[in-house]
């Protein structure tokens, strides 16, 4: 059977993946280890936001299959892991799904196989982790019996104006002609292929996108903090420098930093940095302000309700909007999870809803979904807006609740506070 393409990893990064390749008629497999996200993907259900159920149909018309055996490693023409690299004890990238992955690949490499890992790390991965193992498993050589080369992903669930397509595609490769291979290969799916001088600058490349991001929320969040005693109207100060046409980019504040990226891409490089004897100040410092914002937005709450009248212990709180960016169902890293641990610390009475999520869990103890909103609304001492889905109606939201602290600077009237 010839496969042109193995995807290793069926999440957020790799099906995606995959239904592009799929879509201009490449011959795809997908791997992954778990069963149940094979079997569901087989019968044409989608576990991810961004590729619906009839994307998949789409592609499993088009001969698209996964499984969880490893056959396919040795099939394929490319194969590119998109495996997840969580954060360890240490506060470095948790590489064992790569390793994992990688290792299956070498045992099974072939002589003239592209590899290209797309799980975000730190700069040298690619070259000091995934190379060695790929030749001492196999006893190739990389660049000369095989191409090797790292391509940052750039998915950003939930985008509907930015899609793999359009959105230019990073390769850095293990030697000129390693780049020229992926280069080949990606040309095929994206419009745009942007080659970086190596392995190492491509890695570099995603971390500095997303420390970017990170640092800048981190001062947008400081200022919000800061704005509301020195009695300036942040989301006001934001709009307005937003007007320059150049030098400006405008971030907004909220109640910390979430998803797959922000919260986790920058610790691999200051991870990195500590291993040379130095410390990353910003990454620390961005850290340090977008972790404790969760409280702050507790310690707004409290005093909203004591202003009420009311105290925050045996209060009941509904927290609207549970994921970390709107119009999705993805939660990792969401700031709602540290919001509701707080708030249950303090004896507060916790519900939620989220028309993306139907059950939810903080610390392994479920939190009571409201399933009528406006009766909750009403019901409810205080409601916590921590995401603007585009579903709710806001200005009911804000005539219905009793009161409401909105942490998305999206309703402005005088018997609403604003972050």
């Amino acid at each position: 059977m010839t496969v042109q393409l193995a995807v290793v990893g069926l999440g957020y990064v790799g099906l995606p993946l995959a239904r592009e390749a799929a879509a201009v008629g490449l011959s795809v497999v997908g791997h992954d280890l778990d069963p149940v996200v094979v079997d569901a993907l087989n019968s044409g259900r989608s576990h991810v936001d961004d590729v619906s159920d009839a994307d998949l149909r789409h592609m499993l018309a088009a001969g698209f299959t996964a499984t969880t055996g490893q056959q396919c490693l040795g099939e394929a023409q490319t194969v590119v892991i998109c495996v997840p690299t969580p954060l360890s004890e240490d506060g470095g990238p948790d590489l064992t799904a790569v390793t994992g992955a990688v290792g299956a690949v070498a045992a099974r490499l072939r002589p003239g196989v592209l590899v290209v890992l797309e799980s975000t790390t730190y700069p040298g991965t690619t070259d000091e982790v995934v190379r060695p193992i790929l030749e001492e498993g196999s006893g190739l050589r990389a660049g000369t019996d095989f191409a090797l080369a790292f391509s940052p992903e750039r998915i950003d669930p939930g985008n509907h104006t930015h899609s793999l397509r359009d959105t230019p595609k990073i390769v850095g490769g293990h030697t000129p002609g390693c780049a020229a291979r992926a280069v080949a290969f990606y040309g095929k799916l994206v419009d745009t292929v942007i080659r970086a001088k190596g392995t190492r600058e491509a890695e570099m490349a995603k971390l500095l996108e997303n420390t970017y991001r990170h640092v800048n929320i981190a001062l947008v969040n400081e200022l919000a903090v800061l704005c509301r005693e020195l009695g300036v109207d942040i989301w006001n100060a934001i709009d307005c420098a937003a007007t320059k046409p150049f030098g400006f980019q405008a971030f907004r504040p909220g109640a910390g930093v979430g998803g797959h990226c922000i919260p986790i891409d920058p610790n691999y490089l200051s991870y990195k940095v500590r291993t040379l004897g130095h410390e990353f100040r910003f990454v620390e410092l961005a850290r340090e302000i977008n972790h404790r914002m969760p409280e702050y937005v507790v310690r707004r709450a409290q005093d909203l309700l004591n202003t009420a009248g009311k105290a925050l212990h045996g209060s009941r709180v509904l927290l609207l909007g549970v994921t970390y960016k709107p119009d999705v169902a993805d939660r990792r890293e969401s700031p709602a999870v540290p919001v509701a641990r707080l708030l249950r610390r303090l004896g507060t009475g916790i519900s939620f809803h989220d028309p993306f999520v139907d059950v939810w869990e903080v610390d392994g103890e479920p939190v009571t979904r409201a399933g009528d909103l406006v009766a909750a609304l009403r019901e409810y001492d205080l409601t916590i807006l921590l995401q603007d889905h585009s579903v709710y109606d806001l200005q009911m939201v804000a005539d219905r609740a009793r009161l409401l602290f909105d942490t998305r600077g999206r309703i402005f009237r005088p018997d609403v506070e604003v972050l």
